[in-house]
C-alpha cells in the first residue's frame, strides 16, 4: 500500500488481476439522447450489470478472497443498507465462507432478500438509534471471525478502485478522452478508488463525488479543514449513501484526488431515475443515480473532454421504482 494514502495505482491493477474471471467487465455506454441533454460526449458506467446489482461486488471479492485459509471457518461479518451485503453475501459464497451482515430495519426489501439468497445470515438494527459498528465487533469478537468494512479497508477501496480503471481502458477503446468523471459518494470506497485509477490514467481529468443532500459529508469535509459528519436527523431516498461520516482511510485520498464533492436532492434523483428509464432503458437505483443526478442539474462544471458518469447499482424496490416513474 501506499505510504502516505491507504492505496496506490498498483494496488488497484492487483485487485484487477484477483476479479479476472470472477467480476464481470461492466459497460461503458453512449447514449445520444444524454449527449443532446448535456451537450458534450457522456460515457456511462453502468455497475448495474455488475454481480449483485452493484459495483459493491469488486471491493468485496478482493478483500475476501485473500482470507487465510486457516480463518475462513469464523467467517466475516459486515454492515451495509444492501449492496454492501450482497457483494459480500455473494464473495463469501464463491470462497466457501460463512457472513453475517447487519442491515438497518429499513433496507430495500430488494436488498434484504437477495442477500438471505445468496446464503448469508442477517441481523436487524435501527439505523437511527443504534449503533452498526457496535453491533458487528460484538459479533467479530465473540465468533472470532473478520470485519470487512464497507469502504475503510485498502483490499475494499482497491476493488472498488477497478472501475476506474476499466473507465480509462474502455474509454482509450472508443476514442473518448475523458475530462471529468463523476461517481455516487457514501462512505467514499468508490470515489476514493475511482480517483485513484482515474488521476494515474488521464491526470487532466477531474473526479467529482455525488452525495444526497443532507448526506454531503464528504463534499462538505473537502471545502473544510477537519471531516465532517451528517445530521442524524437527515433523511434521503437514496439509502445507499447514508453514511454518517466519511472513511478515515477514504476521506484523504479524496482531498488529495478529487476536484470537488457534489450535493443532489431528492427530486434531482427522482428525475435521474426517471431519465435513466425513460431515455437511457436502464434501471438505476436512487443512490446509484446520485452523479446522473448532477449532471442532469447542470451541477458538474465545465470542462473539456468527455464525461463519465458512474451508475453504480440497480437495487430498487419495485415499489418504490414504481412510485418514481409515475410521478
Amino acid at each position: 500500500m501506499s505510504d502516505n494514502l491507504a492505496i496506490s495505482f498498483d494496488d488497484i491493477l492487483s485487485a484487477a488481476k484477483r476479479l479476472e474471471g470472477h467480476a464481470v467487465r461492466t459497460p461503458l455506454l453512449e447514449f445520444a439522447p444524454l449527449n443532446e441533454r448535456l451537450g458534450k460526449r457522456v460515457l456511462i458506467k453502468f455497475e448495474g450489470a455488475q454481480h449483485t446489482g452493484s459495483f459493491k461486488f469488486r471491493g468485496a471479492f478482493n478483500r475476501i478472497s485473500t482470507i487465510d485459509p486457516s480463518a475462513k471457518s469464523a467467517g466475516v461479518v459486515a454492515w451495509s443498507s444492501g449492496n454492501h451485503a450482497q457483494g459480500i453475501a455473494a464473495a463469501a459464497s464463491m470462497n466457501g465462507i460463512p457472513a453475517t451482515i447487519v442491515m438497518p430495519s429499513d433496507a430495500p426489501k430488494i436488498k434484504v432478500n437477495n442477500t438471505r439468497a445468496l446464503g448469508a445470515d442477517i441481523i436487524f438494527y435501527d439505523r437511527y438509534t443504534e449503533s452498526r459498528e457496535e453491533i458487528a465487533m460484538a459479533l467479530v469478537k465473540e465468533r472470532g471471525a473478520i470485519l470487512v468494512p464497507s469502504y475503510d479497508d485498502p483490499f475494499i477501496i482497491a476493488g472498488q478502485g477497478t472501475v476506474g480503471l476499466e473507465i480509462a481502458q474502455q474509454a482509450e477503446e472508443v476514442g473518448a478522452t475523458i475530462g471529468a468523471v463523476i461517481a455516487p459518494c457514501g462512505g467514499g470506497g468508490l470515489i476514493s478508488g475511482t480517483a485513484t485509477a482515474i488521476k494515474e490514467k488521464c491526470p487532466e481529468a477531474r473526479v467529482y463525488s455525488a452525495e444526497p443532500e443532507g448526506f454531503d459529508s464528504t463534499g462538505r469535509s473537502l471545502a473544510s479543514d477537519t471531516p465532517a459528519g451528517n445530521d442524524p436527523k437527515a433523511r434521503s431516498i437514496c439509502d445507499a449513501l447514508q453514511s454518517p461520516y466519511p472513511g478515515t482511510m477514504t476521506l484523504p485520498i479524496n482531498k488529495q484526488k478529487l476536484a470537488g464533492g457534489l450535493a443532489v436532492s431528492d427530486d434531482e434523483v427522482r428525475a435521474a431515475v426517471r431519465f435513466a428509464f425513460e431515455k437511457l432503458k436502464l434501471v438505476a437505483e436512487p443512490g446509484g443515480s446520485a452523479g446522473l443526478a448532477a449532471a442532469l442539474a447542470g451541477k458538474i462544471p465545465d470542462h473539456d473532454g468527455a464525461l463519465a458518469i458512474v451508475i453504480s447499482g440497480a437495487n430498487v424496490d419495485p415499489e418504490l421504482y414504481c412510485e418514481i416513474l409515475s410521478a
